[in-house]
């Protein structure tokens, strides 16, 4: 029973601390939907873009149907500068404006409305090509939908006699990003704002007035461009050690229902054993050298039991054989290996000429599971 209880307690130990070896990255792809991949989180001064674009403006009055369709296009520039949080979340904003033509019948004189605009919107975008599909950064094509909030103004015209004139706005549009290289798109852009009914000073008590855009022009990249995915821990080797946990629980539930001792036995004197053998083994996370607090515990009964019987100790280092490449496993066991002997020497008081150190990369492998292999093990014995 108390070997079923070690080894039900080692294996939840390793549950807690198993997970990937060398870390290898997903960067600038992902295997799954973007809504289903955990992405990491860049520093702030990456993912931005700027965008110069030239637009063709067409404004949508109360009288503006009775004009002609070229009397009523304009172009008006478009600059806009934002930040992708995540492969299909970014936020930005942007500013346009220039000469606007508005059509009036005052009486049943029609004349056309010539002044200029400017304005600006902050605006949430969701890239929908790497939402639904995967994630992949050297993607030809881009769909982006997106809607924003802002405010517009619309200078006055003396001459004609039209006040100045301003309103909030509701913006909403659709872009699509054509990749030419690393750090540019071309951008193709349709685009609305939704204005208060009286912002070309014409009442006839109509929903909004508005301007539609179509625009054209490029985006620049600043800083990293790409997304890094975050790699879940080895989810099958965890189910699989849950499963044996569960089972030896089972087991040690049984165990338990039975009488501690037989009254018609005679007392058994245990014989006294005295240990002349050590070996503990320490565990290591993802590409990592660095010693787990949880496995302090597994170096410091090493220690004492080299001070107790005074012997030597060796120290070698593993690392699995189905991640990373033969010449960097072996130099991440000699890590391990050296990290394990440091702690031996500086915090259990363990002499270094008591400490032989050793490293075998993944060419050697201890234990026939591949994940238990990232490991430092350490043997003591008295001859």
């Amino acid at each position: 029973m108390k070997t079923k209880f070690l080894t039900l307690a080692l294996l939840s130990c390793f549950v807690v601390s198993v997970s990937a070896q060398e870390f290898q990255p997903q960067i600038g792809f992902s295997t799954e939907t973007g809504a289903k991949t955990n992405f990491k989180k860049n520093k702030f001064g990456n993912n931005w873009f700027i965008s110069l674009a030239g637009a063709g403006t067409m404004f949508f009055g109360d009288d503006n149907s009775d004009a002609d369709f070229m009397d009523r296009v304009t172009v008006a520039p478009q600059v806009s500068f934002g930040k992708w949080f995540n492969p299909y979340f970014a936020m930005r904003v942007q500013g346009t404006g220039g000469p606007l033509y508005g059509y009036e019948d005052r009486g049943g004189t029609g004349f056309t409305q010539k002044n200029y605009f400017a304005g600006g919107h902050l605006d949430f975008m969701w890239d929908i090509t790497n939402y639904w599909a995967p994630y992949r950064e050297s993607k030809v094509f881009r769909f982006i939908p997106w809607i924003g909030l802002g405010y517009s103004q619309r200078w006055s015209k003396k001459e004609q006699n039209i006040p100045r004139t301003e309103s909030p706005s509701l913006n909403m549009g659709v872009l699509t990003a054509f990749r030419l290289g690393k750090r540019v798109d071309l951008n193709i852009e349709v685009q609305g704002m939704l204005l208060n009914e009286d912002y070309n000073r014409v009442y006839k008590r109509k929903l909004s007035d508005g301007i539609v855009q179509a625009s054209a022009g490029l985006t620049f990249k600043l800083g990293k461009t790409d997304f890094e995915v975050i790699e879940p821990m080895d989810y099958a080797l965890l189910n699989d050690l849950n499963g044996q946990i569960n089972d030896l629980r089972a087991q040690n539930a049984e165990l338990s229902k039975r009488p501690k001792s037989c009254p018609d036995c005679p007392e058994v004197v245990p014989a006294k054993v005295v240990s002349n053998y050590a070996e503990n083994v320490v565990y290591f996370r993802i590409n990592s050298s660095r010693i787990d607090r949880n496995q302090q515990i597994n170096i410091f009964n090493t220690s004492e039991f080299v001070k107790e019987k005074n012997i030597p100790v060796k120290v070698i280092g593993y690392a699995d054989k189905n991640t990373g490449s033969s010449s960097y496993n072996m130099g991440l066991s000699e890590k391990r290996a050296k990290a394990v002997a440091k702690e031996l020497i500086e915090k259990y008081g363990i002499n270094s000429n008591q400490i032989s150190i050793e490293w075998r990369g993944s060419d050697e492998q201890p234990y026939k599971e591949n994940n238990w292999n990232r490991v430092v093990i350490m043997t003591a014995e008295s001859k």
